[in-house]
């Protein structure tokens, strides 16, 4: 590789593959996966470990973007697996319809989000991978696999970690398109969350609470649908203007809030497509615990709230329905998400995170999958009960470990 290695996205990650391609086609990408070289997909490098690396060859999918399918009497669309989800909201709503859920940060690519059970939030909601009913990819030989909900390894294909195949397109859920109105309870106290988790994150269609741990508060994002049931919750005040999720930073690339109505993907993202929410220079973390265990996770880590605050920038909490995908962190369980999101110091923020895991680990968390931690990847594994399930499916469907990397090979073998 000439000039400039590749990086992730906060820039503490550089690549080291021998060469980055860009196929133009079909044909050109399983021309490149048969060729013989470890291969792995990188999409938009919104993971903050060595997830996407590799020492062959790294295979960006930007280029190969044919044109979204839209099924109407099936309720699916089928999008390019390089496309960002910013790229399939607007024609998706322009054609009248809507994904229930979307990413915080609309800039990451949808094949990503799915490979590591990246998520939006809401009681009622599954991660980003639950909307998949159908995938394509390319496998080890080059050849292309088909793989349907109801398919015996469909289960164990969708959250991959890009290790069975470079995947080419995926086939999402969809339903008519609906509004959203987002309002901000700001002061809310960390005791009434904890006391009262139901009817916090029961209250709207979409919640989350922000945290820095430094005064017992949190501030509560409610993304609400008109019509739609909710606990009718309303601690803390209302907020009369525009809240960024970390203190102190400008609101300009937040999407709108005061209760203003707009379509879906325009208020279930906390950041706007067209502005980039930060320089990425931050760092993340991301750990899931079953939905009993939150409020004691909660205390746990109030307990080494000043630990965590020179490093801290926010702390986000929220929920996820459980589903039956063998690696996503939501499997076998609801499941609560709290992600971290530090300063780009890594020395400083180990020792931090490793604080953090000292406090969870022991409640059945579940580290995320794209994003740092300390823990071994043997016992991260042991946490999944179709881990060892789905180690044979990789050594089936990539007996030479082309698309494994030294990531993959600590998890896996």
């Amino acid at each position: 590789m000439t000039g400039p290695r590749p990086q992730n996205w906060a820039g503490n990650i550089e690549y080291q593959a021998a060469r980055l391609v860009r196929p133009a086609s079909l044909d050109e990408l399983r021309a490149v996966v048969a060729a013989g070289e470890p291969v792995r997909a990188l999409g938009t490098g919104h993971s903050f470990n060595r997830i996407a690396d590799t020492t062959g060859t790294l295979i960006r999918l930007d280029a190969l973007q044919p044109a979204i399918e839209l099924d109407e009497s099936a309720r699916t669309v089928t999008v390019p697996a390089g496309a960002r989800y910013a790229d399939i909201v607007g024609p998706l709503h322009a054609a009248g319809y809507a994904l229930a859920n979307l990413a915080s940060l609309p800039h990451i690519s949808v094949a990503g989000s799915v490979a590591t059970g990246t998520h939006g939030s809401g009681d009622t909601l599954r991660n980003l991978a639950g909307a998949v009913v159908g995938l394509r990819m390319v496998d080890a030989a080059g050849g292309l696999v088909r793989l349907r909900r109801g398919d015996a390894d469909f289960a164990g294909a969708v959250v991959s970690l890009g290790t069975l195949g470079i995947v080419t397109d995926l086939t999402l859920r969809i339903e008519p398109t609906f509004t959203v109105a987002q309002e901000v309870r700001v002061g809310v106290p960390l005791d009434e969350i904890s006391s009262r988790w139901d009817e916090v994150f029961g209250a709207a269609y979409s919640v989350s609470a922000f945290t820095t741990y430094t005064d017992g508060a949190a501030n509560v994002f409610l993304k609400r649908r008109p019509g739609g049931e909710g606990t009718g919750w309303s601690g803390g005040r209302a907020a009369d203007t525009p809240v960024h999720p970390i203190p102190g930073v400008d609101t300009a690339a937040c999407t709108t809030q005061l209760g203003v109505p707009g379509p879906w993907h325009e208020r279930l993202p906390h950041f706007r497509p067209d502005l980039v929410p930060s320089a990425g220079d931050e760092l993340q973390s991301e750990f899931f615990v079953a939905r009993q265990a939150a409020p004691g996770a909660l205390d746990a880590l109030r307990g080494i709230g000043d630990q965590l605050t020179p490093v801290l920038l926010t702390c986000e909490l929220r929920t996820i329905k459980g589903d039956q995908l063998w690696l996503s962190p939501a499997y076998g369980r609801d499941t609560v998400a709290f992600h971290f999101t530090w300063i780009r110091d890594m020395p400083a923020v180990r020792p931090v995170v490793a604080q953090v895991e000292k406090a969870l680990i022991p409640l059945g968390a579940r580290p995320h999958w794209g994003k740092v931690t300390n823990v071994d990847p043997a016992e991260v594994l042991s946490r999944y009960p179709r881990g060892a399930d789905f180690a044979a499916l990789r050594r089936r469907y990539d007996p030479e470990s082309k698309f494994a990397n030294a990531y993959t090979a600590a998890l896996f073998g």
